[in-house]
């Protein structure tokens, strides 16, 4: 059978390969998941949304409460004017991804990708049609996607830019003036800024600034999968100019018509209802992010500090051989070739598990220790 060069062009992801060879009593510091049960309050407005018999298709762009009520959260929280008919919500920013790929990127055009990154970003350019290309992101500017590295990426071909801040893998965030910078770059080349916003709450010590807030020419990409715990409700949005969002739109209807209303309803009482349990959840992020680091160091690794997200990133000599002596003790990590070129040198551990599960990992990990 002949198949579609652009999927022949992906592969499978490497984060899920290594869950299909550990044993049972493995401990995961592989999968981005919040390991935390979604708030109560957003799983019984889910439950009410049945009982009420909201099982039906939506409007193709979301429900009307839903998409005010996002509407106004980009206003107070990322200054970003976006009216409720600018917004799509989509099946989990995954789709989001996509959608934006599909709508902008023709045969051969250049999409700029942060490297190390999300797996996803390079593979939706790919069956698009497009070229990623990747913007080298170095330990010495923490990770961070600058005005100066993607200046140096930069082609005559290149569409569009995605940016993801805090990031998958590496935990970086970009600054006022990175974001600032971007953003005259989209502008003064008509590019099209890809924002990845995902992991926007899951910050520490540092604030997260939007490019849609200093340009139009930005799609911005969130949703409530890491913020609440909601990853298996799917349920994510994009936010962009008029003309932008009719384009999306018609990758949207034609592929999955409308977000589940069950899990609209959820995400508006995510939105409207308290957020302490966000800033509990990301208290405890914190605390472990700490832990791994102590544990890590005690393994002679250094590792750069995560100041988002929930991953470590640290180099690790031999990192392919570390991920597999790791999983003979039952304990899960990524190599870091799977987030691009540039990451083969290191290794993703997800620190989204239980402070017990953490020194568990590690004390499996000790005969391992680099000197």
């Amino acid at each position: 059978m002949r198949y579609s060069k652009r999927v022949e062009s992906v592969s499978l992801s490497g984060i899920r390969k290594m869950f299909e060879l550990a044993g049972e009593n493995a401990i995961s510091l592989g999968l981005g998941e919040p390991d935390f049960d979604t708030p109560l309050h957003i799983r019984e407005a889910a439950q009410k949304a049945i009982e009420e018999g909201l099982t039906h298709y939506t409007v193709n762009k979301g429900i009307p409460e839903l998409r005010g009520a996002i509407s106004r959260k980009l206003q107070e929280d990322n200054n970003i004017e976006a009216d409720p008919e600018s917004i799509i919500v989509t099946v989990g920013a995954s789709e989001a991804l996509f959608m934006c790929m599909q709508a902008l990127v023709d045969e051969g055009d250049h999409v700029l990708v942060p490297d190390p990154g999300f797996l996803s970003y390079a593979a939706c350019v790919k069956l698009s049609g497009g070229i990623p290309v990747p913007i080298k992101l170095e330990e010495s500017t923490e990770f961070r996607t600058t005005p100066e590295s993607v200046l140096e990426s930069l082609t005559d071909n290149t569409k569009a830019i995605v940016l993801n801040s805090p990031s998958n893998p590496t935990g970086g965030v970009m600054s006022k003036e990175d974001v600032k910078g971007l953003a005259e770059i989209a502008d003064d080349h008509d590019i099209v800024l890809i924002s990845d916003e995902i992991y926007e709450k899951i910050i520490y010590d540092e604030k997260h600034y939007s490019p849609g807030s200093y340009s139009e020419n930005v799609v911005t990409i969130n949703g409530f999968s890491k913020a609440y715990a909601m990853t298996g409700f799917r349920v994510g949005y994009t936010a962009a100019s008029p003309e932008l969002t009719e384009e999306l739109l018609k990758v949207h209807q034609y592929t999955t018509a409308c977000a589940t209303s069950i899990s609209q309803s959820a995400a508006l009482a995510a939105l409207e209802g308290p957020q302490d349990c966000v800033g509990e959840m990301v208290t405890e992020f914190k605390n472990r992010r700490d832990l791994l680091l102590k544990r890590l160091k005690e393994l002679g690794i250094d590792c750069p500090t995560p100041k988002g997200a929930f991953y470590a990133f640290p180099e690790v000599p031999e990192s392919e051989k570390f991920v597999k002596d790791a999983l003979k003790r039952d304990v899960i990590t990524v190599h870091g070739s799977s987030f691009g070129g540039y990451g083969r040198d290191n290794i993703r551990l997800s620190y989204a598990t239980s402070q017990e599960n953490i020194n568990e990992a590690m004390d499996r990990l000790e005969d391992l220790k680099i000197v």
